[in-house]
């Protein structure tokens, strides 16, 4: 079988990461940091907005069940392409809206499902789309954050609400659960 991978940063990772643990097709997920200016950076580091990384999701996933392009337009659905280095009250750099490509046809797609995505959001589309670079993988602790912390308030209040369109606007992208 062969695999892709995908790098996105669409505001904190673990609404993200939650999301695309239930999509077919995504063989894994994991939440970590790539885009900035310094190396093994931790996540107090991150959270200080001055390491220029972003929090992503770095999903690899098998094409012949889900397409990237499917996998773009679930990113622009369930996180504000519109609010530039923003999502909700999370603010700053880390936070920002992201497509990281690791081929020239991602690249390519990914600007046609943007300029897609343009007709359908009121307001200008600000998600940067750039080479992927380094990526580091994030502290265990918020690998599978929201499948272990379902009740904890930012998942209860934030992540949940964004799963559940996830089921409600894409049931037949659903899959089996990928622990």
């Amino acid at each position: 079988m062969a695999t892709e991978t995908v790098t996105l940063g669409g505001g904190c990772f673990w609404c993200l990461e939650a999301v695309y643990q239930e999509v077919k097709g995504v063989l894994q997920v994991e939440s970590g940091y790539t885009g900035g200016k310094i190396d093994n950076p931790d996540y107090e580091q991150v959270c200080s907005g001055t390491t220029g990384h972003a929090e992503v999701v770095r999903l690899t996933f098998d094409p012949d069940l889900i397409s990237y392009r499917q996998l773009l337009v679930i990113f622009f659905t369930i996180h504000d392409p519109t609010t530039l280095n923003r999502q909700g009250n999370d603010a700053g750099t880390q936070y920002r809206s992201v497509i990281y490509f690791h081929t020239p046809q991602q690249q390519e797609i990914a600007k046609r499902v943007i300029a897609e995505m343009a007709q359908v959001w009121d307001a200008p589309i600000v998600t940067e789309l750039s080479p992927a670079t380094t990526y580091y993988k994030a502290e265990a602790y918020h690998q599978n954050y929201f499948r272990n912390n379902p009740n904890q308030g930012y998942c209860a209040f934030v992540v949940a609400p964004k799963v559940a369109k996830l089921r409600k606007t894409f049931p037949e992208l659903l899959g089996q659960d990928h622990g």
